[in-house]
This record gives structure tokens, sequence and C-alpha cells, in this order.
């Protein structure tokens, strides 16, 4: 599919679609290693990263299925099924609000915690890892 050009826009050279390249690996390289360490964990990529949405609401947030489905970019009753799988696992709850039966959040168990505890401290090794290759390639684009 072409795209017009604006008559600001410029080429990009050969260095720059390399550094493109190189960071766009970098962040296969991050998701490879997040899918494998959820699965060693016995969870599945959507499962970690459904808990990690969950555990990282902020307050005055409320962490329901649909805000689950828009930030996974998934349909709403793909995430119901989600939640189905991880409140049979044991490691998330549906809490129906009392005021307004209607309104159901969800929160982790502590089985969750556990795990999440685990994967995040991986993740964040891995992060490690890779922010110092990163950072370069970014600042090189101008970003």
């Amino acid at each position: 599919m072409a795209s017009k050009r604006s008559s600001t826009s410029r080429e990009l050279g050969d260095a720059e679609y390399q550094r493109l390249a190189q960071f766009r690996y970098a962040l296969r390289q991050f998701l490879h290693f997040s899918d494998d360490a959820a699965r060693q964990a016995g969870l599945n990529p959507q499962q970690y990263q459904l808990l990690v949405l969950v555990r990282g609401f902020t307050p005055g947030e409320e962490p329901t299925v649909g805000a689950v489905a828009k930030r996974l970019l998934i349909k709403h009753h793909s995430a119901v099924g989600l939640v189905d799988r991880l409140e049979a696992e044991g490691l998330l709850v549906r809490k129906r609000d009392g005021i307004d039966g209607r309104k159901v959040t969800l929160a982790l168990t502590g089985k969750a915690e556990t795990v999440l505890n685990l994967l995040v401290g991986a993740h964040r090794k891995e992060l490690r890892r890779l922010v110092p290759l990163m950072k370069p390639l970014l600042a090189e684009l101008g970003l």
C-alpha cells in the first residue's frame, strides 16, 4: 500500500533503516523472552499480559473486563474467556460492586502475585540487558 509523502518528509538513509531494523529486532527479542518466560511459569503470553495489566492499574482506574480488552487490543468476549481461564486457575477473582451489582472489577489472588513477582523480576533483568542496546539506536534515530 503506497502512502503519499508530504513535502516536508525526507528520505531515510540506509543507516536509519539499519537502526530501525536493529531496534525492531531488540523488541522482538524481548517479546520472545517474555512469551517463553510466561509459558515456563504455566501461563500463556496473553494471560501474563492480563495479570500485569490488572496489577498495573493506577488508583482511580478500575480493572474491568472491558478495560482489559481495550488495553490488550482484543474483543470483549475474548477477554471474558481469558478472565474465565485465569479465574479457574485461581489467579484472578471477579469482584461485584456492592452498590451497582452490574459493575465487576478484577483482582489478583495471592497465587497470581507470587507468579507475577517472579516473572516481573525476570523481565526486569532482560530489560536491563536490552535497554543499553536500544538507547543508542533511539538516539541515533532522533527519538
